[in-house]
């Protein structure tokens, strides 16, 4: 795919779609110069681009079934104040479980960009595979690790995720001020773009204008997050900025500048979801809609 840039969008859990997707993908040998992911998307993407079909679905659907509430839940939260098991998905994972290709992720000519949330300007940072930092370093351990706290940081989730630290940089979610970076890949020169949703087509954040409601999330902003102002601001304003990324994605796509790949459907999945079934189930249709894409591309 030539000068077409690919788009992942998060949501937690109902990434899974993505995986199904991406692995349809795999099936019909389809690669991307550039691709960005946010959050899901940045989990799924790294197995992506070093074309480990199947692992985004074993991460995300075989270990939820293996380990259960080991594997996400308030257990975990109150003990380490995450609510999906850091160590099981950050080292058992990437080293033991199903090892990640980091030689690939960064010998690969493709760039691959997660997006995470700096909590110190209260705006996104785009990391790639090819970024400077990577070679300063100068070990292939520290390296690794490096990437690791990339895409942790571009997926935890605010209230229920760790803060994590980048290269001195407090991060979290990407998802918060850059859910579906289009106009990321834009920005770099891509005029052509798939992008992969994780909602269905027509679908909006509700937002309540309640002053109870926005009372108890000011204080809930300022409990977590009290030196990061900048943050708490991006925080507020996430279900807006989100409802107007769509809009512009639905207008894009009627104007054939884009390509939409999304589940037909309402999601049944929650974005912290504990049921292996539903998971399948999304990512079943995720590679059912991703094969009959591809067939679309081969026609």
């Amino acid at each position: 795919m030539e000068n077409t840039a690919l788009v992942l969008e998060g949501g937690g859990m109902r990434g899974v779609f993505t995986a199904g997707v991406l692995d349809a993908f795999m099936e019909a040998g389809l690669q991307f110069p550039y691709s960005v992911g946010v959050s899901a998307g940045a989990c799924n993407g790294c197995s992506f681009l070093t074309k480990q079909k199947g692992r985004a679905h074993f991460s995300n659907v075989t270990m939820l079934k293996d380990y259960g509430h080991k594997y996400l839940g308030i257990r975990q939260f109150l003990k380490t104040g995450c609510i999906f098991n850091v160590d099981l998905l950050y080292r058992a994972l990437p080293y033991e479980l199903w090892p990640y290709d980091f030689n690939k992720y960064f010998s690969t000519p493709e760039t691959f960009e997660m997006v995470t949330t700096n909590m110190l300007t209260g705006k996104a940072e785009y990391l790639s595979n090819h970024m400077p930092a990577y070679e300063s370093i100068g070990n292939s351990e520290s390296a690794s690790q490096l990437s690791l706290d990339v895409v942790r940081a571009s997926s935890s989730l605010p209230y229920v995720g760790n803060v994590v630290n980048v290269l001195g940089t407090p991060m979290l979610d990407g998802g918060i001020v850059d859910s579906i970076p289009v106009l990321r890949a834009m920005e770099l020169g891509y005029k052509k773009c798939i992008v992969i949703l994780t909602r269905n087509k027509g679908y909006r954040k509700k937002i309540k204008h309640n002053w109870v409601v926005s009372a108890l999330s000011y204080a809930m902003r300022l409990l977590f997050y009290p030196k990061y102002p900048h943050f708490r601001k991006s925080l507020n304003q996430r279900s807006e900025v989100y409802n107007n990324q769509l809009e512009m994605v639905e207008k894009l796509e009627e104007e054939g500048k884009i390509i939409v790949i999304r589940p037909e459907r309402p999601i049944k999945v929650d974005r912290i979801e504990r049921n292996a079934t539903k998971m399948q189930s999304l990512y079943d249709e995720g590679l059912q809609i991703g094969r009959e894409f591809c067939k679309q591309l081969e026609k």
